[in-house]
């Protein structure tokens, strides 16, 4: 199968666009179709191991890996080490039509961990098909849970090197606890004095800038993205949304080709966009339930079919979503325009030069046909995590409370109570403070440690092993710079 650039410069190989990250021509690589998964190959998926449905859908899309290789790079990402639930990805029930997939079993208690545990094997083979022998350089975003995956999926992998932005004051303690103190002597955090959308928007232009490329390959260095915007991350997302569907067949909760919501909460777009391409490929997806927090710039668009900028940025209890430019939209919009390379290219320079954009009714049409948006602010965050617990005895982080907040609003105004899965995105220890307030009103001081004691002696959930340790570990990384000296940093890192 080929992959095209969003902006219709570019067509490679699944290997060689997991190795770019980001096409030449600043666009996303998309698959040229989407391969169909038929109905009694759904169904045989059931009672599959993770790791099993992992390869069922990823050959579909790596077909310039051979079979032996999908197989060994999945066992060593999902393996009982890295991960602490047999089944990687499990569904809980928390009432009679809602799931909650849990997607914070592995290493760093964060969806991410599916995808960027996988990502390094991928991309030392596509290195290797390639014929690369530079040292691939990671550059990476991150608005709090991408860039401790990426660091602890990279860490001493040889050939390879990982370099982490993060919006200073941006992300939660443990967050940045997680990443300031990761090991690893390939490994490197800087702080950028903005928020996410700067970081984000530095390391698009420095993969665009051909000085810095030319300047690291004088290094010995090539340059590769572990952000959602790199094809590696978002296919092997797709997995969990056939394995979720193939759980609720097996639990008998629905019948073969039942129709299903998934309400997912969202910033970057590459979480949810992963159930669209998986709706694409055949799964019985009815709604897919697009979360924001007051950072509600989707919410906005998919109401208006206008994505604008010109709005104030909030920093909130959940700060993984708080992103104003939602880089994987654009493998939306590309669908949205009959796959229009020039189109999407013009609106992605009006959002540069104007910080806006308009798709017109007729495509947000299409798009609502789908997708429907909504928002939680704080206030709403935190009811939704009281009142799940005191309802069903199941305890949301903040980012998973904004969609169960969302969810209860969409079946009020739709009327729809098909069963439904909230994506659950990482675990409430890795924001305790906000999580025992929400329950309790005191936040241990803003203590996350203290936070978490507590957070266990009301609920008796333990406290993850991953979280414990952090209160003893050395900090490792202290770097900061401007959001214009990020390329600086980075050559800085490397002396």
């Amino acid at each position: 199968m080929s992959f095209f650039s969003t902006r219709g410069k570019s067509c490679v190989t699944a290997s060689q666009a997991i190795l770019q990250g980001i096409a030449p021509d600043g666009g996303l690589y998309v698959p040229a179709m989407f391969p169909a998964v038929p109905p009694e190959r759904m169904t045989s998926l059931i009672g599959m191991s993770y790791e099993e449905r992992a390869v069922v859908i990823l050959k579909r899309f790596l077909e310039d890996f051979d079979l032996r290789e999908i197989e060994e790079a999945v066992n060593a990402a999902y393996s009982r080490e890295r991960f602490t639930h047999p089944k990687v990805a499990p569904v809980r029930k928390l009432d009679s039509s809602t799931w909650a997939l849990e997607l914070f079993h592995g290493p760093t208690l964060a969806f991410k961990d599916i995808a960027l545990q996988l990502l390094p094997h991928l991309l030392r083979l596509s290195a290797w098909k390639n014929g690369e022998d530079r040292e691939v350089c990671i550059l990476v975003a991150t608005s709090g849970d991408t860039g401790k995956a990426a660091l602890e999926g990279f860490r001493d992998v040889p050939g390879t090197s990982c370099t982490v932005f993060y919006p200073l004051d941006g992300v939660s303690d443990v967050q940045k606890l997680q990443m300031v103190t990761t090991g690893g002597e390939n490994t490197r955090v800087i702080a950028v004095h903005g928020n996410f959308d700067d970081a984000q928007t530095g390391v698009k232009e420095l993969f665009g800038s051909e000085s810095f490329r030319e300047e690291m390959s004088r290094k010995g260095k090539t340059l590769s993205s572990a952000n959602s915007i790199n094809l590696g991350r978002l296919v092997p997302q797709v997995v969990y949304y056939f394995s979720a569907y193939a759980d609720l067949l097996e639990e008998h909760a629905i019948a073969p080709g039942d129709p299903v919501n998934f309400c997912v909460p969202t910033g970057n777009f590459g979480n949810i966009l992963a159930g669209y391409y998986a709706r694409m490929m055949g799964l019985p997806i009815h709604k897919l339930i697009c979360a924001s927090n007051r950072n509600n710039v989707l919410t906005d668009f998919f109401r208006s079919g206008i994505y604008s900028t010109h709005r104030t940025f909030f920093k909130t209890i959940s700060p993984s979503m708080d992103i104003l430019v939602s880089s994987n939209l654009e493998r939306l919009l590309y669908e949205a325009a009959d796959r229009d390379g020039e189109l999407i290219a013009t609106w992605m320079r009006q959002l540069k030069e104007c910080g806006s954009y308009s798709v017109g009714d007729q495509r947000t049409e299409w798009m609502t046909d789908v997708f429907w948006g909504d928002c939680a602010d704080n206030n709403e965050t935190m009811r939704e995590i009281r009142s799940r617990w005191e309802q069903d005895h199941y305890l949301f982080d903040p980012h998973t409370a904004v969609a169960g907040h969302v969810l209860r609003e969409y079946r009020k105004y739709s009327g729809d109570d098909s069963p439904t899965v909230i994506v659950s995105t990482a675990s409430p220890y890795k924001f305790s403070a906000d999580v025992l307030a929400a329950l309790t009103g005191d936040n241990a001081g803003g203590d996350p440690f203290a936070a978490s004691e507590k957070l266990q002696e009301i609920t008796g959930i333990p406290v993850p092993e991953q979280v414990k340790k952090l209160r003893d570990l050395p900090v490792r990384h202290t770097a900061e710079c401007d959001r214009d000296k990020m390329g600086e940093a980075v050559l800085k890192a490397f002396e």
